[in-house]
């Protein structure tokens, strides 16, 4: 079993609006943009980063925003809902917040006896907020939202699978342990972990294969202190058959991807160099960066790519 793996890093999802999404995470949720750059493989589509005040691995949403992408089609083979840890007591102003803004699919309900407010992300994407006593990460307090109701981090992904059993063999490797289960969903849980250490696997035999578009998670990233930690936990998954790629640079963190069982695309990527390492810890998110290879496409980007909030 790895004892690397720290939790959630990151999640990246699509979208079709890249204005459209920059108000809604950083005006209805409340979290800081920490890193304006571009996809590595497509420059001329953003690549945007959300989180708490310093980009702490296991708070940071990214999104790659493709104009003309189409809606994606839920179902299995995907991170069906990715879940926000908010404080005990901050549902009933989430609720308020998100019905006068308009939020499609506002729901509470509990699960393994947590307190829950699920919701549509602008393109369809399934998030929740779950209440979490103590929650020691800090929330970006540069949004107009109080701090005894501001978002964490990240609590959990649900993972929407025909059958768990082998993701559930993976994520045990992974250092995960089999927590509670309950209609048709098991907990996964990473003690001692970055604040971001639960997966739930939700079986649904019967559900249509994911297809993926705007609205739809495009891989899930999961934490390791350093390179060594990277390198071993690469080498464990290539000796268990797991086709992983070559170490990846991405600027802000080395990664690797392998396809989990389910299909899901899993990524496990290095906490440093953090987003720092290019703009000042004060002007994150601001200025467009781009990676080296990408540098000399400047002129034309800012030209060309959609002006986002300051």
């Amino acid at each position: 079993m790895l004892t690397q793996i720290e939790g959630i890093h990151h999640v990246t999802s699509m979208a079709r609006d890249a204005q459209a999404t920059d108000r809604f995470f950083t005006g209805t949720l409340g979290l800081r943009r920490v890193k304006k750059t571009v996809n590595f493989d497509a420059p001329d589509v953003y690549h945007l980063y959300y989180a708490n005040g310093t980009g702490q691995p296991g708070t940071v949403m990214t999104y790659f925003p493709f104009p003309d992408i189409g809606r994606g089609v839920r179902g299995a083979g995907e991170v069906g809902t990715t879940a926000f840890a908010v404080p005990e007591g901050a549902l009933d102003f989430w609720t308020r917040r998100l019905e006068e803004q308009g939020v499609g699919g506002l729901a509470r309900e509990d699960r393994f006896g947590e307190r829950r407010l699920r919701f549509d992300g602008i393109n369809g994407d399934g998030f929740a907020l779950v209440e979490v006593a103590d929650d020691p990460r800090a929330p970006w307090d540069g949004a107009g939202i109080g701090g005894d109701v501001a978002i964490r981090g990240f609590h959990s992904a649900s993972l929407t699978l025909r059958d768990g059993g082998a993701t559930q063999a993976l994520l045990e490797l992974m250092g995960y342990r089999r927590g509670a289960g309950e209609g048709g969903i098991v907990r996964m849980v990473r003690e001692g972990s970055n604040g971001a250490g639960v997966i739930d696997l939700e079986s649904r035999p019967e559900a249509p294969a994911a297809r993926q578009g705007a609205g739809s998670v495009h891989h899930i990233a999961f934490a390791v202190a350093d390179d060594a930690a990277h390198r071993t936990v690469r080498e464990k998954l290539m000796e268990e058959g797991f086709q992983v790629t070559p170490v990846i640079d991405r600027d802000y963190f080395n990664a690797i991807y392998f396809r989990a069982p389910g299909g899901v695309l899993f990524e496990i990527a290095t906490n440093p160099p953090g987003f720092a390492r290019d703009e000042a810890m004060a002007h994150l998110g601001e200025a467009l960066k781009l990676p080296t290879q990408h540098e000399h496409l400047r002129a034309a980007l800012e030209k060309t790519l959609p002006e986002i909030g300051a």
